[in-house]
């Protein structure tokens, strides 16, 4: 069975670890199959950016049980190799509890843990730590330990003295090096699709092979024997003859889960993409729009110079339907305030600026407030944000209908994190979604059938 790596906390290596191992595995022709726990966009990509299938996240939260079950076993059962990368500390799940935690996933898939720990300036300290992780919870199994910043033979000499009657399997010690350190942005890693800056395969490879025990590391990536699982079967929702649907994606917008274009795809729509960044128009047999989140707010002045993008998007918005999550929200708005505090023109359809505002970060429960394209009255259902950008002046709160074009415009739902209040959040009216919560529609039959009915009802009117 395929390992889980996982660590005490965030920022311990964990997708330093996973990138070593895929591509040290990549420069010996071997495929591995790679997931990310969470909602997590960044390292998503970055695992998928050096050649190997694409990483898939798993997140019971947002998705449920039986979603996470058959995603793993339909792309594992693909390759020999399969890996599974942990997000934060390993109890570490909703609000105070451990609920879709990566422990959560390691006992739901029973998978074994290899664990990474920061070694600076510990030696003795180490064995207390593992001891603690691994007697908090007696039915996860921590099999083998990797230590991080080890940058001295002695260093090394004392942490294996300290181990040597421990019944754990030590694995690698990794020094430090600036060659594989992964550049930190605002929303955690910088996505290799925003920097323009490729993963140096070899060098990870050879360094792999001088600090891992790659040859005992392999056994704990095998991926599981053949499992049956029910398959997630979209046949009700198959559409006989569609107009396509746009998505953006290009540098500023790629903040996406594969299997929403994958379950578009095999229900029949067709897809085609459109790049804002490139100055493109919305292609002209689209009748939908899907806008990602992204980095708008660090390409905000290159937006506002796109001029004919941001006319297609205005003239779309007359008959085609928009869906748009966070940064794709922004660019709906008036204008978009930069750090540096300059104002910059977008789109003007929603009755907002955006600016750098407080973290705001988590699950988040939703309930529907009335019937819209995507969720119904009262309907209960599940997301997450992820953004240091914020509303201003957000009409939804305060008067809509003195504009024209704003006149049935209302909050499509509530929402609320852990242990808060609920609140009135984003934007909707028959022909348009616009929030800052990101959904995982394949993973939400009901939502997904929503999301379907609100494209093709844009779709007949284009025919």
């Amino acid at each position: 069975m395929p390992c889980v790596i996982s660590s005490p906390s965030t920022d311990s290596g964990k997708t330093t670890l996973s990138l070593l191992l895929s591509c040290w595995a990549f420069s010996k022709g071997i495929k591995i199959q790679t997931f990310k726990v969470g909602p997590d966009y960044l390292d998503q990509q970055q695992l998928s950016s050096i050649g190997q299938p694409i990483c898939r996240n798993l997140d019971i939260f947002l998705s449920g049980e039986e979603w996470v079950q058959e995603s793993f076993f339909k792309h594992s059962l693909k390759y020999e190799y399969s890996l599974i990368e942990g997000a934060m500390g390993l109890f570490d799940g909703l609000g105070s509890t451990t609920y879709s935690s990566t422990a959560n996933i390691s006992k739901l898939l029973n998978a074994p843990i290899i664990f990474i720990v920061n070694a600076r300036g510990q030696v003795a300290s180490l064995l207390a730590t593992i001891r603690g992780f691994r007697d908090f919870d007696s039915e996860l199994s921590i099999s083998g330990i990797i230590f991080n910043n080890v940058n001295s033979d002695r260093h090394k000499k004392l942490i294996k003295e300290v181990f040597k009657n421990e019944d754990i399997e030590i694995l690698g010690f990794l020094p430090s090096d600036s060659k594989i350190t992964l550049n930190k942005a605002n929303l955690g890693l910088i996505s290799p699709m925003d920097s323009g800056k490729e993963i140096d395969v070899e060098y990870f490879a050879n360094f792999a092979e001088r600090n891992l025990e790659v040859f005992s590391l392999i056994k704990f990536l095998k991926s599981p024997q053949k499992k049956i699982f029910n398959s997630v079967n979209f046949k009700d929702l198959k559409i006989d003859k569609s107009k396509p649907i746009a998505i953006a994606e290009d540098k500023i917008f790629h903040f996406q889960y594969p299997e929403t274009k994958e379950f578009l795809s095999e229900i029949g729509i067709p897809l085609i993409s459109w790049s804002i960044y490139d100055d493109e128009e919305i292609p002209n047999e689209a009748s939908s729009l899907i806008i990602p989140g992204g980095f708008p707010e660090k390409y905000a002045d290159h937006i506002s110079s796109s001029i004919k993008s941001l006319n297609s998007l205005r003239k779309f918005r007359k008959n085609g339907f928009i869906y748009a999550e966070c940064g794709g929200m922004m660019i709906l708005g008036d204008y978009i305030k930069d750090e540096n505090g300059n104002n910059h023109k977008m789109s003007g359809i929603l009755p907002f600026r955006s600016s750098k505002s407080k973290l705001s970060v988590g699950y988040r429960y939703i309930e529907g407030l009335k019937d819209t394209p995507i969720i119904k009255q009262n309907q209960l259902i599940r997301g997450h944000e992820f953004h240091y950008w914020g509303i201003e002046n957000n009409l939804s709160e305060l008067d809509f209908g003195k504009a024209e074009n704003q006149k049935k415009l209302s909050s499509p739902w509530k929402i609320k994190s852990w242990e808060t209040e609920y609140k009135n959040e984003g934007f909707f009216d028959e022909k348009l979604h616009a929030s800052w919560v990101h959904l995982h529609l394949p993973s939400s039959p009901e939502v997904a059938k929503n999301f379907i009915d609100a494209t093709q009802i844009s779709s007949s009117k284009h025919s």
